[in-house]
């Protein structure tokens, strides 16, 4: 039986082609990548080191666009951490979708609880489960106030997907943002 990729869409979300979120491990200077949980960077070099033992790695040198925090990434772990390009059209469009859905079931968990499954989605890296946790926390927050960490993650999970969906698009963050207002009610 083939394993399911991390990144794979949500049930009832077709996607035509090849994965739209690929892994990939062939990434050069200049390319645009997502690092899951910090968002979108750029591969500014590929850097060489050698240690005392003689052996030498490989890093990728990615810089966040929104922090500016520089992140080494070994070339033999890219496709373990999950370092993959920036989506395509049909992902963006599965994005939106998800985020139009309505008919979800909230489980009534403690913000807690909430606050771990979510932070894991976050970490996934998936732009799936990242739409998942905004669509979530907004529908939550209409019905009652959400905590401080839930409100710091409903921005993080924003953020992320606002800067991703606005490369893959070619469109300024604003303009993602008008977008995601017009369907979320925001």
């Amino acid at each position: 039986m083939a394993k399911i990729p991390y990144n794979t869409p949500k049930k009832g979300f077709l996607i035509v082609g090849k994965n739209p979120l690929e892994v990939r491990v062939g990434f050069k200077a200049g390319d645009m990548a997502v690092y899951p949980a910090h968002g979108v960077g750029i591969v500014e070099k590929i850097e060489t080191k050698s240690f005392n033992d003689g052996k030498k790695e490989s890093y990728y040198v990615l810089r966040i666009l929104d922090t500016g925090i520089t992140i080494m990434i070994p070339m033999g772990n890219a496709e373990q951490v999950g370092l993959r390009a920036i989506m395509d059209a049909s992902a963006v469009r599965s994005v939106y979708k998800i985020l139009k859905e309505r008919e979800v079931e909230l489980e009534p968990k403690p913000w807690n609880r909430r606050y771990r499954m979510y932070m894991e989605k976050l970490k996934s890296g998936s732009p799936f489960d990242i739409a998942e946790v905004l669509r979530n926390l907004l529908l939550l927050k209409s019905g009652k106030a959400l905590s401080f960490g839930e409100r710091k993650m409903l921005d993080s999970a924003r953020s992320l997907l606002v800067k991703e969906i606005s490369i893959a698009k070619s469109v300024t963050e604003a303009v993602v943002e008008a977008d995601l207002r017009k369907f979320l009610n925001l």
